[in-house]
């Protein structure tokens, strides 16, 4: 396949251009378009944050991200490096912010970019600087990362304050769980091939399992996960999304909103869970223990103690309320210190109503679709077949499997690449609407206040392994158990 086309010239801002998406993400993925031939030959990119520093000693700053990203590329990295500037601004001062506007307004009209890689307590103050100082107009997009809100009013309240600055066109709110090759594929696999589609329902499928787990722990974001938990951190977004990203039914095309259309419709069909909550679903909190074999703390050794109620895990058990799914559990992990760091989305299909084989063949496990989201993007879809040799017909499963690395032999681009590329052009399709997002949190509440009134903390469990173990008894007590790739 050849580069892609390169887009018109744009400017791009990021507003916190010192933090860790930016260094570990957002430049690596921009450095990453500008090598494959995506930039016009006038394109500008800019850090903001409050350190003073000129853009030369920016550069040094970011530089040694960008070479690791580029593979020792010494050509690409000087080359982006000369697109980069930096401003020194804070949002909450007026210092510096007329000169920025003078600054990108000197090149005329075109499209620009606001990413909002910052905590959410300053988009509003930033959007509406931008506003004011007349670059919230024309062909302008600004980027929103989650969590939006801490809950559906503050969610409502932040979406209506950046609403008075940008259009709901202009806005991009961003889930880079979206971006990845495996989501995409999840289209393809089902709209593409008349393989699946006609299984895809209660009457073929089990359960369905989405899995989020990291080995680290809270580490730089500790003050942040200290307010937040990981049912706002990563389900109310992340593995939402990839529940609806499942569940919808077919859009009538691939056009931003007849996409965003069925997840909302997933989302409103989600039944509430806030009456069961204690039952149908598991939170936890890591203890100090081992990933591998390197000792690591406990979450509260990592904060100073005082946080016993921020939950690090959370498991559950979500049903959708419509005719596709009735009856179809879907279950939800996520958490920090977990022996593995996968996400993945396991369909389970149904067992055979009868075997034909015999004891001597052996168990006939039921079929699963696995879809890795990372590390090693794939698709595995488990199979019962024939085991070689002579000594009767014995069964064994086994995966056909697909990595997209050796499958197409090519580096694929990172979500974040796609995205940003998306919203230069102007695409919104990977992108939460904004009453997705409220949606979400409609459902996330109840769940949010039924733990706030319950006396009980979140259940320990040391680093290393799979959460607490009322996480297994959640989908045991099912007759079903959590899928691990080296069982199948």
């Amino acid at each position: 396949m050849g580069a892609s086309p390169a887009v018109e010239d744009f400017d791009l801002v990021i507003f916190g251009g010192t933090g860790d998406l930016a260094l570990r993400k957002l430049l690596p993925a921009l450095l990453h378009r500008f090598a494959d031939g995506q930039f016009g030959p006038h394109c500008r990119i800019f850090g903001v944050a409050r350190d003073a520093m000129s853009d030369a000693e920016y550069r040094e700053r970011v530089r040694p991200a960008l070479v690791a990203a580029a593979g020792g590329n010494a050509m690409t990295v000087e080359g982006f490096l000369a697109r980069l500037g930096y401003r020194s601004l804070d949002a909450t001062r007026d210092a510096g912010w007329d000169e920025f506007a003078r600054t990108l307004s000197a090149v005329g009209e075109r499209v620009r970019v606001f990413y909002l890689a910052t905590a959410a307590d300053v988009f509003v103050p930033i959007c509406d600087r931008l506003r004011l100082l007349g670059l919230a107009t024309g062909k302008v997009r600004v980027v929103v990362e989650k969590p939006i809100g801490r809950d559906l009013a503050s969610a409502q309240a932040i979406n209506d304050a950046i609403g008075r600055s940008f259009a709901e066109n202009q806005t991009f709110r961003i889930d880079h769980y979206l971006g990845k090759e495996t989501v995409q594929n999840l289209l393809a696999l089902r709209f593409g091939n008349a393989l699946f589609e006609p299984l895809w329902r209660a009457e073929h499928i089990d359960h369905v399992q989405i899995t989020v787990a990291e080995t680290i722990g809270v580490e730089r974001r500790a003050a942040f996960y200290a307010g937040a938990g990981a049912l706002r951190d990563m389900v109310q977004n992340h593995l939402l999304q990839l529940l609806c990203m499942v569940a919808m039914e077919p859009p009538a095309s691939l056009e931003p909103d007849a996409v965003r259309d069925e997840k909302i419709k997933v989302l409103r069909a989600l039944k509430p869970l806030g009456s069961d909550a204690a039952r149908l679903t598991v939170r936890g909190q890591y203890r100090a223990g081992a990933i591998g074999s390197e000792p690591v703390p406990g979450y509260d050794e990592e904060n100073g103690g005082g946080h016993a109620r921020t939950e690090t895990f959370v498991a559950l058990k979500a049903e959708v309320e419509n005719w596709r799914w009735s009856g179809v559990p879907f279950y939800l992990r996520t958490g920090k210190r977990l022996p593995q760091r996968v996400s993945e989305i396991v369909i389970a299909f149904r067992a055979i109503p009868h075997s034909i084989f015999g004891p001597n063949a052996g168990p006939i496990a039921p079929n699963k679709l696995v879809l890795r989201l990372q590390p090693d993007e794939g698709v595995k879809l488990w199979l019962m077949i024939k085991y070689p040799g002579p000594g009767g017909l014995r069964l064994r499963r086994v995966p056909l499997d697909m990595s997209f690395a050796q499958a197409f032999g090519v580096r694929h681009a990172d979500a974040y690449e796609r995205l940003l590329m998306d919203v230069v052009r102007g695409n919104p399709t990977l992108f939460m609407r904004r009453d997705e997002v409220e949606a979400a949190w409609g459902w996330i509440d109840p769940v949010l206040e039924a733990w706030s009134a319950s006396d009980e903390t979140p259940k320990p469990y040391a680093a290393g392994i799979w959460g607490p173990s009322a996480a297994v008894a959640l989908i045991e007590r099912d007759g079903r158990t959590w899928h691990e790739d080296a069982q199948a």
